[in-house]
């Protein structure tokens, strides 16, 4: 009788990513600079970690996707742990290159964009008669767009209702164009994660159109 051959360690990167999300949300909850702006910042992983393993069968995202959204909780963990504005690796450039602020939203903000465009593009892509093209280009970052102005609507929601509560959440900073700062960088994001990523996700996408979404890096 055959032998069943081992799983491939791309198969088995799913789960591992999983995991280490988890261990890593369990961390940066630990003793975090506040409290309430921890659950505001990590709210987007503990609604996408669900849905992620409620589709996991039916709609397997790439390898490339899932790292991306693995780092981008890290980035969204860490900067829920500090606050955006305290972030050490912020403070350690602001007092290297003499910026005026903590900058660590800035990333946090060209992730939103970045990890974004490379999920619009894998649902249309494979959810919908779109190819390639500038329309894919124009959909996608107009969706990173709309998502952008979305968190800064929900930002400016949550001042409303709870006031100074929010202040951390927020990393004004007291930059009073700081929403545009956001978005500009999340539009940022979203352009250079398509110039830079397009040839490698398309390579994956074609891998999982052919039955097999672990046989490309």
């Amino acid at each position: 009788m055959p032998s069943t051959p081992p799983a491939s360690p791309f198969r088995r990167e799913p789960l591992a990513l999983l995991g280490l999300t988890l261990v890593a949300l369990v961390v940066s909850g630990i003793g975090p600079k506040d409290r309430f702006t921890w659950v505001l910042e990590v709210a987007p992983i503990l609604i996408g970690v669900p849905i992620l393993l409620v589709t996991a069968r039916r709609f397997p995202l790439t390898p490339l996707l899932l790292r991306l959204l693995f780092l981008h909780a890290l980035v969204l963990m860490v900067g829920g742990h500090y606050t955006y504005a305290e972030v050490p690796l912020g403070e350690w450039a602001k007092s290297a290159f003499g910026f005026a602020r903590n900058h660590y939203d800035r990333l946090g903000h060209l992730m939103q964009g970045f990890v974004p465009a490379i999920l619009a593009r894998e649902v249309l892509l494979r959810r919908t008669p779109l190819r390639q093209g500038g329309w894919l280009l124009t959909l996608v970052t107009s969706v990173c767009l709309a998502f952008s102005a979305l968190y800064e609507l929900i930002e400016w929601a949550m001042a409303l209702a709870t006031g100074e509560a929010a202040t951390a959440f927020l990393g004004t900073q007291g930059d009073v164009w700081d929403t545009q700062w956001d978005m500009f960088m999340a539009l940022f994001g979203a352009l250079l994660a398509q110039a830079l990523l397009r040839r490698l996700h398309d390579r994956q996408l074609a891998s999982i159109a052919a039955g097999d979404p672990a046989t490309v890096q």
